[in-house]
Formats: structure tokens, sequence, C-alpha cells
């Protein structure tokens, strides 16, 4: 659970200095931070960036651009006037409510780690952004603790800095669009320390040879390469001086690279992001001029070009029918069946997705059926061989893991397209790749999801959350979430059956752009008896500039302009073999999937309220009392199973179910949750 959600923003200006190294809390450096404390940076444009608040909730400046105004105060923990300006900005908070002022907190000490200022903070009722790479506190010019600045998004210069008792009259003028007629003040905080001030000589020498181009090779080549699906290749020095404001930008932003799991909770196989020190190494580089230096252009000898298939020619390639894509409209789910040419059962090792038309790809779902058959029409399958999004990578499975693909039959694809603008056509490759031999254990997949969620229309910041209730003894692989425009952020967590929680993902903000897998470095085991939540945070409001509309209250929806909720994992069972199936555990496992979704306050039981006004869940609101067998005023999982069991029944026996309707809302959680309909 995200605890609380705040809105606010911090600040970042790029004066040419280079970036701050680890350094101590707000008592080191005071002759450095003494000299400066009376600087005014007032009139200093500030520029782009995100940082993590302590609930672990992504904050970017130019989010705010519909703000009136923008308030940043330097904080450090254990220190009294940061104590005295978080108090005076909650009073701010109060007296400017629904002025469309943002109020946040900026440590840039790094005397204490993430879990100190989300614990020490938890109840502070402002943002504190950690700053722990003083990225954003050093190149801005801050020097002490409790030092302020008013922001005017109008033009994203500071229009006051000084104390916090001279914010209040700032804003009255700010937000009147009156000048601001006392622009500086007097510090008097706790100094802060950022001892690479004085190392812009030494960041002059940075080696583009040495230093600069082996992170790039490394971590950003595979993508920026001729052939691959970034927008331009890493392939010599003058393109990347060409695209140095860009690089600096992006790391300050955590755009770059594309992997948005939160540093601070868990440890990934598949992990992408930069060190710290390969951070500072680049953004001092550019700062510096982004000098060439002396020796030959590694990217330029290397002259990667992108493979067609990453991981070698596939052990069998299908080929998905060709689709037209128009340029403007709505675009109907397309499904698809391919007759398989196996002619004997195999174990699936990885699936790799040639995306013909990338950018119009929503998402590939692929699985198999037995009928041999060409036609359309197959959104329901019996076995999952994985799926795309924008920008996934293609889907592996553990060491000695695998996917059991029999005979004949035909695979069959689930094809979302969104339309760009511009009419294209998707001619999609599958590549498939088996196990020489048979592996010891069987990979499966479920879902934690919610069809009932309902963003209000403007809404910044609304939290939907659903669980996925574990039957038996599991071993978690992966995870990756779903969403459409409108997520903002999502996370994670195992609550154990004692009830001790812990986050297995945060992601602080959500990027449709990039739908991967984030895989566990090492399986986790889960205890039979856990619960697996998933808490997102959905942006209807006008800020959001991937906003379809936020002028409607938003549902569930397949298509792009409607939303999601939905967290996939990938797992073992425990006890399970390929040799001794236990396909009953996937039974018990999707029988609480419905129930998990419902119940929003997490207490095993539905309340009336949590059944929404989804037609889907009419069935359940008309005969809440019916099921409520003990009147308590809730429905328990032995009475909701009851219910339900009843309705299939009727069903089933070509009767009607009561209040004319059916359980199609439990029918299709059960279908998405094995891997289909996102």
């Amino acid at each position: 659970m995200f605890r609380k959600v705040l809105i606010g923003v911090s600040v970042i200006a790029l004066t040419g200095a280079g970036l701050a190294s680890c350094t101590s809390g707000p008592d080191a450096g005071a002759a450095q931070s003494a000299a400066t404390a009376d600087v005014s940076l007032t009139g200093q444009r500030v520029d782009n960036f995100q940082l993590v608040d302590q609930f672990g909730v992504g904050h970017e400046l130019y989010y705010h651009k519909a703000s009136s105004a923008v308030v940043l105060v330097t904080h450090a923990l254990n220190d009294p006037t940061s104590d005295q300006a978080a108090a005076a900005l909650a009073a701010l908070q109060a007296s400017h409510a629904g002025k469309g002022v943002e109020f946040m907190m900026l440590n840039s000490s790094n005397g204490y780690d993430h879990t100190a200022i989300e614990k020490k903070t938890a109840d502070l009722s402002v943002p504190v952004l950690d700053d722990r790479l003083q990225l954003v506190g050093r190149s801005l010019g801050v020097t002490r603790t409790g030092e302020a600045m008013v922001i005017d998004p109008k033009t994203w210069k500071i229009a006051y800095h000084g104390a916090v008792d001279g914010v209040g009259t700032a804003l009255t003028q700010l937000t009147a669009g009156q000048p601001v007629t006392v622009a500086a003040g007097k510090l008097s905080g706790a100094p802060i320390a950022f001892p690479d001030r004085a190392r812009k000589a030494e960041f002059a020498k940075i080696s583009y040879t040495k230093d600069v181009a082996p992170i790039l090779a490394e971590n950003c080549v595979v993508c920026h390469s001729e052939g691959g699906m970034a927008p331009f290749a890493m392939n010599e020095y003058q393109t990347i001086k060409g695209f140095a404001p860009m690089i600096r930008e992006v790391l300050r932003t955590k755009r770059m690279p594309p992997f948005h799991a939160d540093p601070h909770y868990g440890k990934w196989e598949n992990d992408m992001n930069l060190s710290d020190q390969e951070i500072l190494t680049l953004v001092n580089w550019v700062e510096a001029g982004a000098p060439r230096g002396e020796g030959e252009d590694p990217l330029e000898l290397a002259h990667y070009v992108a493979p067609e298939w990453p991981m070698g020619k596939p052990d069998l390639i299908v080929k998905i029918p060709a689709s037209d894509i128009p340029a403007s409209g709505i675009v109907d789910y397309k499904d698809w069946a391919v007759p398989s040419e196996l002619t004997e059962g195999k174990w699936l090792k990885a699936t790799a997705w040639k995306a013909g038309a990338r950018e119009t790809v929503h998402h590939i779902l692929g699985g198999w059926i037995p009928q041999q058959t060409s036609s359309s029409g197959t959104f329901s399958w019996n076995v999952s061989i994985g799926g795309y999004g924008p920008g996934g990578p293609d889907n592996l499975t553990p060491a000695n893991t695998g996917i059991y693909v029999p005979p004949g039959g035909s695979f069959t694809f689930q094809m979302h397209y969104t339309t760009t603008g511009k009419a294209a056509r998707d001619e999609t490759e599958v590549g498939l790749y088996f196990y020489d031999e048979k592996p010891e254990f069987v990979l499966r997949q479920a879902a934690v999801t919610d069809f009932s969620i309902e963003i209000p229309a403007g809404a910044a910041r609304h939290e939907e959350q659903a669980y996925l209730e574990i039957p038996h003894d599991m071993v978690l692989y992966g995870t990756q979430p779903h969403a459409h425009y409108r997520g903002y952020a999502s996370k994670l967590t195992l609550r154990y059956p004692d009830g001790t929680e812990k986050v297995l993902l945060n992601q602080p903000q959500y990027d449709f752009s990039w739908q991967r897998e984030y895989i566990f470095d090492g399986m986790l085991d889960v205890p039979a008896g856990s619960k697996i939540i998933a808490n997102y945070i959905f942006d209807n409001s006008v800020n959001n500039r991937y906003n379809p509309d936020p002028s409607i209250n938003v549902t569930f929806g397949e298509q792009t302009h409607e939303e999601m909720l939905f967290t996939f994992i990938r797992y073992r069972w425990k006890d399970e073999t390929s040799t001794n199936p236990t396909d009953q555990y996937q039974t018990d496992l999707q029988s609480g999937v419905l129930f998990g979704a419902l119940d929003d306050n997490i207490d095993d039981k539905l309340q009336l309220a949590e059944f929404r006004t989804s037609p889907r869940l009419k069935i359940f609101r008309d005969n809440f009392k019916l099921m409520d067998q003990n009147s308590d005023g809730a429905i328990d999982k032995a009475e909701f199973k009851r219910a339900n069991d009843f309705m299939r029944q009727m069903r089933n026996r070509g009767g009607q179910a009561p209040a004319a309707s059916s359980d199609a809302g439990a029918t299709a959680f059960e279908q998405q949750a094995t891997g289909g309909g996102n």
C-alpha cells in the first residue's frame, strides 16, 4: 500500500556544474556553505527532474505545468530547522488549499538511506524527496536546511528564495498574478555539504573513450543501435555529443534506462538500472561540455547492429496473419489461430516477439489450443506461451523450468492495436525456443486483477488495489504490472500469513511505453496463506499529458482510452514437477481471484459498497442480502463461494441465474487471470 498519496514537485537548475557525490548530512562543509548562504537564486530558471518520496511515489517537475505555484524547502533528518519548516509548510498547505499550490521538501543529505527517510518522515503532510545523489540540490545551488524556493510554473523561474516565513507573502502575490515584492530572504538553517562544487575542473577530464563510451556500450547500445528499437543509434562520438543534453535529461527524469523498478526495494536478475557512479560519470561529463578527449572511438569501432533474433534463430517461427491498422479510430481486438507444426510435445524455454508495426501494438497474448484451426475468435487457450507489450523483452523461463506445448493443435494470438495517426501494416513473428530435454519444473502464470475499478473525472491520484490469496506453497519468478495511459504508479506487496509485509516491486512512475517483466534475483518463496497485493495509483487529471479525456469517469475496459489493473506473476508450485503436475492448484488459485479483486479493504469480507457500480457486478448487488446468509452485513468467502457455485449450476443446467443475469464477471476474471484479456 502506498500509505498516503502526496502531490508535490521539486526543482532543479542546470548551472553547468557537475553532480554531487555521496556526502554526509547537514552539519558537514560548514565553511563552504556559510560562504554561499546568502546567494540569491531568485530569477534562476529551473529544469525538469524526477525523485521518489518517502512513500515510494515519483514526482516530476514538469508534471505540474498547470499549477499556480510550486514550493520547495530543503530538509535533513534530525534537524530542528527542517522540523520547523515542515510544520510551517503544513500550515501553508491548509491556508492555500484549492489554489493549485504544490508543496514538498528536498532531502539532499546522503548520511541516511531511503529506509530512514521513509520511517522518520512518514507522518509529514508533504512529500520528502530522496535526493541521495544530490542531483537536484547541488545543481540548484542550495546551501542550507530550511531553504525555501517559490517557483512560477509559467516561466519555471524562482520567484522567491529565502526562509520559510517569507513563503506565504510570496504565494499570495504570485497566485494573484502580482509581482513578488520580497524576492529574497536571510537563511539560517544548518549547512549542507556539496563537495563536488569544487571539482568542476576534474569533470572536464572525464574520458569519453575510457569512461563514457564503455557505460553506453554496456547499458544503452543494445537498443540504441542500427536496427534497434531506440530512435537513434549510439555509434560514434558526434552523435553522443549531439544528444548529450537529452542524455542528461532522461537520467534526471529517470526515463532511461527503461527499467522502472525502484532500487530501494528488491534486486532483479534483469536489472537495467545504472549504478550511482555511472549516473554521476555521465551527467558530470555532459555538464562539463561532453569533451572528446583522446583515443579511438569504441562505439564507432564496434559498429553494433541489432540482430534479427537477439537469442539466436528460434526453433520454431510462427507468423501471425497480417493486419492493416487505420490511421485513426478504435480497432477491435483481433484473435488469430495458426495451426501448429509440432509433431511431438515440446517444453517451451523462451518466447521472442518481433512486432511488425511496433508503434501500433498495444499488446499481444499468445497461447495454444488442441484444435487444428486457422479461424479467428480463439480468445481462450489451454496453454499460455507468453505475451508482448510496448518495450517489452522476450519471455524467458527460470533454469530447468518450462511450459509444456502438446503436439498438433494451434497457436492462438490476441492482438490489440492502438491507432497512431498514421496507417500501418503489422506482420508480427513469434519465435519459440524449446528445451532439448524435459525440465524438472512447470512454469505457471496468474494475475492480480480488478475489473471493478472506478476512476473519477479529474482525479490526480486515485488509488485502487486488489490481491491474490495463495492456496499452496509457491515459488515466485517474476512480475509485470499493466495499466493504460492513466496509470501513474504501482506497488506489489507480499503479506505473509503472520501479517508481516515485504514490498516485492515498487514503480514510482508507471510508463505505458515500457511494459516489462521484473525477474527476481533468485526465486522467492511464498508460503500458503499469503496474499500478493497490487496497489495502483491512477492519474485522470489534466496534468497527465497522456490522458485521453480527464473530464470523464473511467472504468475497466479493453481499449487504451479505458483502464486496467493487471499485475501478472509467473511462478511454480513448490511441490509440482513436470512428472507430478498439480493442475488442481491452479483451480484453487483462480477460485479466489474475484474475491481478492472486490475486497478493497482486505478484511476477508465483502461489503455492499465494494461491489461498486459495474454492470458486471449487478447480480451481486441485487442479491446481496440473499448471499449474506448469517445477516452480519458482509459476505465472507464461504458465502461468496456458495453463491457463485449456485449461479454456475443454474447456468450449466440451462436455467436463469437470479436477477436475470449471470456470473460473467467471475468468468471474465478467471479467463483474464490465466493470461488473456489485457
